[in-house]
């Protein structure tokens, strides 16, 4: 059934998901992205949506250019998760001291820790984990030490982003405690490179659009830089290491989270397994149809052969642990998640307190005005996205959340 060919294109675009279930809006700013003559081809996931420039859910390869739009704001988002040795019997009945402690650990929304973590220390002190998280024990000195580096309008920001290092952020990223299929405890979480790549990608769009090779676009938006020179040269340089931060603030929250349940269930003692972590707004070198190619992934996950990945629901449904099939027609890429299939402004319009206690029933979360946009109805359906793309992924694990924290 899958892919199919997107109609009106320039360069060719297959997608995981048929044109009358994408918006028209979502449809024309595929064609605007696959006109740019430096793309190679477009391949569209089952999640997709309308993004800011870039369609949400596209994979793009390009020849020698990047769009920064094509990656995203949020640069290096993505998700982590880890298996412990609890299972369902281990849990209480009531599962808001839990959530507490974690709460009490990563700070949300636009908060951050009022000291910078100390790194050195956290992935010794849970069981299990400090060994298999090198990002904890590797490269600090080295990573910060770059900071310097970076575009010289973020230099003020170093402070802040130390102290955002290991915290949530808002919209959609959450951390979650989950069970599998055979009841075995999982904690899951999503988030990005929190305000400082958000400030360095918006730096850099608005250098790209004053180029003067981007002055015909349809989409001021698609501004790209192109090899060879200072712009693509800087944008690089900030990306890759905002790319990094993004990694490491995902591991060093997964060890607080851990360390929080460890906590929690003390006289148990809990063990942790291997982390997975993937990001989804990012840029990778890779060849596409034989050729060196720079390609973004922006609500896309890698899913080569063996590739274990990420793919998470609703506030109120299931996510999803998955391991890529490698299908080159998909250039190796699969979805992020559910997707959107209505803006948060509607979803506020459309929906109350009441319909998100009624569709998180048996999830212990905030269930307040202030995360009525994260509703589970304003999402796509996750199981229909998933069986869109068993060409390009097969199931691990099924995930079904019992906590979920959001800023």
């Amino acid at each position: 059934m899958f892919p199919v060919e997107l109609r009106g294109t320039k360069a060719q675009t297959l997608m995981w998901a048929h044109e009358h279930e994408v918006e028209q809006a979502a449809l024309q700013q595929l064609r605007n992205i696959a006109a740019l003559k430096w793309v190679h081809g477009v391949r569209v996931m089952p999640d997709v949506h309308l993004g800011k420039g870039a369609t949400v859910g596209s994979v793009i390869a390009m020849k020698d250019a990047v769009a920064p739009a094509a990656v995203g704001v949020d640069i290096g988002c993505g998700m982590e998760s880890v298996r412990t040795d609890l299972t369902a019997a281990d849990l209480p009945d009531n599962l808001r001291s839990l959530r507490s402690r974690i709460e009490a650990a990563v700070p949300v929304g636009f908060q951050a820790h009022h000291d910078a973590v100390d790194v050195t220390r956290l992935g010794g002190q849970v069981a299990g984990l400090g060994a298999s998280t090198p990002t904890l024990r590797a490269g600090w000195d080295r990573f910060w030490g770059s900071f310097g580096a970076l575009d010289s309008r973020v230099q003020a920001r170093e402070s802040k982003a130390h102290k955002q290092m290991g915290t949530l952020g808002g919209g959609n990223h959450f951390i979650e405690v989950c069970l599998d299929q055979d009841d075995r405890v999982w904690i899951l979480l999503h988030s990005g490179s929190r305000n400082i790549g958000k400030e360095l990608a918006e730096r850099h769009i608005a250098i790209a659009r004053t180029l003067p090779h981007n002055v015909d676009l349809p989409d001021r938006d698609l501004a790209v830089f192109v090899s060879g020179t200072p712009e693509m040269q800087a944008y690089r340089r900030d990306l890759t290491w905002a790319q990094e931060y993004a990694a490491r603030n995902r591991a060093v929250m997964l060890a607080l989270v851990c360390r929080a349940v460890a906590a929690e269930f003390a006289e148990r003692g809990v063990r942790f397994e291997q982390p997975i972590s993937c990001h989804h707004n990012y840029v990778a070198e890779e060849v596409i149809d034989g050729v060196p190619m720079l390609v973004t992934r922006k609500g896309a996950v890698r899913a080569g052969e063996g590739d274990l990945a990420l793919i998470p629901g609703s506030m109120g449904t299931r996510s999803y642990v998955v391991r890529g099939k490698g299908n080159p027609a998909s250039f190796q890429s699969a979805s992020h998640g559910a997707g959107r299939r209505m803006s948060r402004n509607a979803a506020k319009k459309q929906f109350t307190v009441a319909d998100l206690i009624a569709q998180t029933e048996g999830v212990e979360s905030r269930k307040d005005a202030g995360v009525v946009d994260e509703i589970p109805a304003a999402y796509k359906d996750i199981d229909e996205v998933i069986e869109a793309q068993r060409d390009l992924v097969d199931v691990v694990a099924t995930l079904r959340q019992v906590l979920c924290v959001k800023g």
